[in-house]
């Protein structure tokens, strides 16, 4: 074969699983009907009715910015406002000690990117945990570097201390410089949330390992995608404060998600913040990912930033934008103790679930059982060794019944093996 494209760029084709898994199931609906399917597909709010929710707090401003707001370019690192505004966005009423930067990205994604492209080093390896979303690894490969990982649970169900720490100091001996992406709280796929004690005991194993090797370089990037609809009030940030005062080859940054938060899927909304030990690794941040921007995307959506500009700066429209987010946050949370409560009365067991859009079940043959939910009119997203369930996206009433129906499948699977 006469391949025209770079070796390193051949692709395997299709689509992402759980877009191609969205799509059977929205091609099911229209055969029979919407009330008698479980869609549990997308990491987006959708309301009852499996309708997308969109807050009317974020697109009455949305619709009243002028033509111009919405039509002219942001600038590359994103509209000063935004960057301002979205570092208050990020960490409420816990912002970290340290030299806080931003650089808008086109949601969470641009911003692991970022981290990836700039902060490792070609052929790098990128640490995350088994249980990830899977676009990590892409996003390493696109950029020519790749994933390992190591256990997120202990015996016990919660964060697997020990192999974590283990696999940090082993790339750090082979690479001396270490990306790790820790996404919590609402972990994706499991609901799992760090602990604050949990986050105590990474802090000061950065620092001890920092100070006991200067050459080498930490970087963690926190993926906070989900943080805006975890816990109650602002608890969820207080590990924030935690990360504060590293040593000077520590940096931490955040991917944050105003496409999630704001119910902004489509107009891919973020940024990447720094908060570095000193002036210096902050403004090569600033000029590092500028310059990323430009070489990729080049600038973001004005009319995004500037909603939430507009949002954050009134205090009146913050408000409101809050009560509606608060809304669908303890929605979502009575979804997701309805699966949980009623996964442990017939003992299914799932892993351990905090908060957040989605659910797992670990599950040794997960494509053949979804496949035999597909048959029952249940489309859950297919893991490597699990089954992703999204109580973001159905109803309370269908998260009561899942669990039933995904132990019935995988008994079905087990005696038909």
């Amino acid at each position: 074969m006469n391949r025209m494209v770079i070796e390193t760029s051949v692709r395997q084709a299709g689509n992402d699983p759980i877009f191609r898994i969205a799509e059977a199931a929205k091609n099911r609906i229209a055969t029979v009907g919407k009330d008698n399917v479980i869609n549990s597909t997308l990491g987006a709010l959708m309301d009852d009715n499996g309708n997308l929710v969109t807050f009317d707090s974020v697109y009455s401003v949305f619709r009243n910015l002028k033509d111009s707001e919405i039509a002219s370019y942001a600038g590359i690192p994103g509209t000063p406002t935004f960057l301002n505004n979205v570092i208050d966005a990020c960490f409420k009423s816990h912002r970290p000690k340290g030299y806080i930067r931003s650089i808008a990205t086109p949601g969470g994604t641009g911003a692991i990117r970022h981290a990836i492209a700039n902060y490792t080093e070609i052929g790098d390896k990128v640490l995350i945990s088994d249980w990830h979303w899977e676009p990590y690894e892409t996003i390493a490969d696109e950029n020519h570097r790749s994933v390992t990982t190591f256990k997120l649970f202990n015996e016990n169900g919660n964060f697997n201390m020990n192999s974590y720490k283990s696999k940090m100091l082993e790339l750090l001996n082979v690479q001396k410089r270490v990306l790790s992406i820790i996404n919590s709280p609402a972990h994706n796929p499991t609901g799992y949330c760090l602990s604050d004690d949990e986050w105590r005991e990474i802090v000061l194993f950065y620092t001890k390992t920092a100070k006991a090797h200067p050459e080498w370089r930490i970087i963690l990037e926190c993926d906070i995608a989900y943080i805006d609809f975890t816990g109650k009030n602002d608890e969820s940030r207080r590990f924030m404060e935690l990360l504060s005062d590293m040593p000077e080859n520590v940096l931490v940054l955040y991917a944050y998600s105003a496409s999630k938060a704001y119910t902004m899927y489509g107009l891919r909304n973020g940024a990447i913040i720094c908060v570095a030990p000193n002036e210096e690794i902050a403004d090569e941040f600033v000029s590092t990912c500028s310059y990323s921007n430009r070489g990729t995307w080049s600038n973001g959506t004005h009319g995004a930033m500037s909603t939430l500009a507009k949002i954050t700066d009134d205090k009146k429209l913050k408000k409101t934008f809050e009560n509606e987010q608060r809304k669908y946050k303890i929605i979502l949370q009575q979804r997701a103790a309805a699966f949980v409560n009623a996964a442990k009365e017939i003992n299914l067991q799932i892993c351990h679930y905090v908060d957040g859009f989605f659910i797992t079940i670990p599950c040794q043959k997960p494509k053949m059982v979804s496949e035999e939910l597909m048959k029952m009119n249940f489309f859950i997203v297919e893991l490597k060794n699990g089954l992703r369930f999204a109580p973001c996206a159905v109803s309370e009433e269908q998260c009561k019944k899942a669990p039933a129906l995904i132990k019935k499948a995988m008994d079905s699977i087990e005696i038909n093996a």
